[in-house]
């Protein structure tokens, strides 16, 4: 009876539709979503069994955690501005004017994103300072002693904006997208020039879609690790995330309690600059009318080349430069030492790939969660989509702003909620110290990015097919197999890579998951680069990089098959 009232409510799907499948999902989801992050709110409140305070009142009572809390809060703000000034600037170039070879300028944009922080890092370390590589060979490196420029807030701040500048980027170019082109025509009747139109339609009507991506800018700038880890722990520059970090690798898990409430600190800051989007974009209607159209394409004239080449420019300093560097140094046989036709070797790739014991495992370890973590969403978010969008299941559309939780708050959050969660035996078992507990937080954090085009997929798909099906008598596994999973293939296998490509290259989850033998690629670069063989870390890291772009290059040739929009670099 309770069952029946259930399928009529929409809450279970009937057994006919899958209800066996449903449940085990809808168990998983909870249980990786909201198990760590309700883990970590009860530990920074409950202290001995009971409800206490204590332990946040202490943190907040110390200096060095408002240190650090301002030092977060001014390196968020001002990268932010950085990103915002970067990507509406490069957003507004493809999305409104006529310039040319926008796809490979989009994918050349889109690169600082994709390759890891902490390789960023290590680029513009090896470009600047007395021992860079690149200066020594063009003869304007620095005299020995002068400090290096990327150890101080400066450089943590024009890093992160450049890392962070493709997700104002790509917010803005949706939101051209998505502008219907009827107001822009009724202006240019009524006599309104280019700049006219620029400055009072289209501006006006990319503010939420602006504020958007300045929003997911801040939140990814306070929770990265990569790099202000390696560029303000050897400055003496604390953060909240370097400062969760240096603790629990000074005292362990003794002072997971601390630690669980300066996340919760991380935590509120993110959600702080959640809440002002939302005020902000309250303040205003920002509804349009009319049906998406035609990118405009502004005419820019005699400027094109000027526009194109300064747009090149910019790939040419914050990508190509400091990945040169980095090559570079990866080139020579130790630090220090110059680069010339008889010091080259590439026996450092030989070293990293087959003889250094801690990489080569990491290369296992990386290839093995990435892929497992990658398989296993795409298994989950095929069902998890179709519960979603096709049966517009009530109890999964209610969780499913909770999904996107271990995503949107900083990965050192979900990492001290897998510790506290995993930290004793559950029936038993312990997976504390192990990869087995990085998986599952893999699981947990790129849930949302593997079930966004597997929900785009179900939108865009009729499901007529599906039904006739059932009116045929086939069973619901039937239709997964032969309708279900066929149709929505692609669109899971591109977030399936997305997944591989964001885990394969993880740093911020696994620097305070990992143990000895469980060693991520992100973890070895950061602990070699910290132990001063920044030869090795920079070949390591060449090798991430090549990586990277076939992956990337797998995701262009398959985009034509995936959802509209979902591959970032793609019209």
């Amino acid at each position: 009876m309770i069952l029946s009232k259930a399928v009529r409510a929409g809450v279970l799907p009937a057994r006919d539709s899958g209800l066996a499948i449903f449940l085990p999902v809808f168990i998983s989801v909870c249980i990786l979503s909201l198990m760590p992050t309700v883990r970590l709110l009860l530990e920074s409140v409950v202290s001995d069994g009971s409800f206490s305070l204590d332990v946040l009142r202490e943190i907040m009572d110390e200096s060095g955690t408002w240190k650090a809390f301002r030092h977060t809060l001014f390196v968020g703000g001002c990268a932010t501005v950085l990103a915002t000034v970067l990507g509406s600037a490069m957003g507004l170039l493809v999305g409104l004017t006529d310039i040319r070879f926008r796809k490979p300028l989009t994918f050349c944009f889109m690169m600082p994103m994709m390759i890891p922080p902490q390789i960023t890092a290590l680029s513009w370390i090896q470009l600047f300072g007395p021992s860079s590589v690149l200066l020594n060979c063009l003869g304007i490196a620095p005299a020995p002693g002068t400090p290096h420029p990327m150890y101080s807030p400066f450089g943590i701040i024009l890093l992160l904006g450049i890392q962070q500048a493709p997700l104002i980027f790509l917010s803005l170019k949706a939101g051209l997208s998505a502008m219907p082109r009827e107001m822009v025509e009724a202006a240019r009747v009524c006599g309104a020039g280019n700049g006219r139109v620029l400055r009072d339609i289209v501006l006006p009507l990319m503010t939420p879609a602006l504020t958007a991506g300045m929003a997911l800018a801040f939140v990814s700038c306070i929770g990265n690790f990569g790099i202000p880890a390696m560029l303000g722990i050897p400055a003496g520059y604390t953060v909240l995330t370097t400062l969760i970090y240096q603790r629990l690798a000074m005292f362990g898990p003794e002072v997971i309690a601390e630690a669980a409430s300066l996340s919760v600190l991380i935590s509120m800051l993110a959600l702080f600059g959640i809440l002002l989007q939302s005020y902000m974009l309250n303040r205003r209607d920002y509804r349009l009318v009319g049906a998406p159209s035609e990118l405009l394409k502004y005419r820019l004239g005699n400027f094109r080349g000027l526009a194109e080449s300064v747009s090149w420019l910019v790939i040419l300093l914050i990508l190509v430069v400091p990945l040169c560097a980095l090559f570079f140094s990866s080139l020579i046989p130790s630090f220090g030492v110059k680069l010339t036709s008889e010091t080259m070797t590439f026996s450092n790739y030989a070293h990293v790939l087959f003889e250094h014991d801690a990489t080569t495992r990491a290369f296992i370890n990386s290839f093995s969660l990435a892929g497992g973590a990658a398989v296993i969403l795409c298994l989950v978010g095929i069902p998890l989509g179709y519960f979603l969008v096709w049966q517009k299941n009530s109890l999964l559309r209610f969780i499913s702003p909770l999904m996107e939780l271990p995503y949107a708050l900083p990965g050192v959050v979900l990492a001290i909620g897998c510790i506290l969660l995993f930290l004793k035996p559950i029936f038993g078992i312990s997976i504390y110290g192990t990869v087995w507990i990085i998986l599952v937080a893999y699981l947990a954090r790129f849930l949302p990015m593997g079930l966004r085009p597997v929900i785009g997929g179900f939108a865009q798909t009729d499901r007529v097919l599906e039904e006739a099906a059932q009116m045929c008598g086939a069973g619901f596994l039937r239709r997964m197999k032969d309708i279900i999973v066929p149709l929505i293939l692609p669109a899971a296998a591109t977030g399936g890579l997305f997944i591989f490509l964001a885990a394969f290259n993880e740093l911020t989850v696994s620097v305070l998951l990992w143990t000895s033998g469980s060693e991520t690629l992100g973890v070895v670069i950061f602990n070699l680069d910290e132990s001063g063989n920044a030869v090795l870390a920079s070949a390591v890291s060449i090798l991430v990089i090549m990586a990277v772009l076939i992956l990337m290059t797998i995701l262009s040739l398959i985009g034509h098959k995936a959802p509209k929009g979902v591959i970032p670099w793609q019209d």
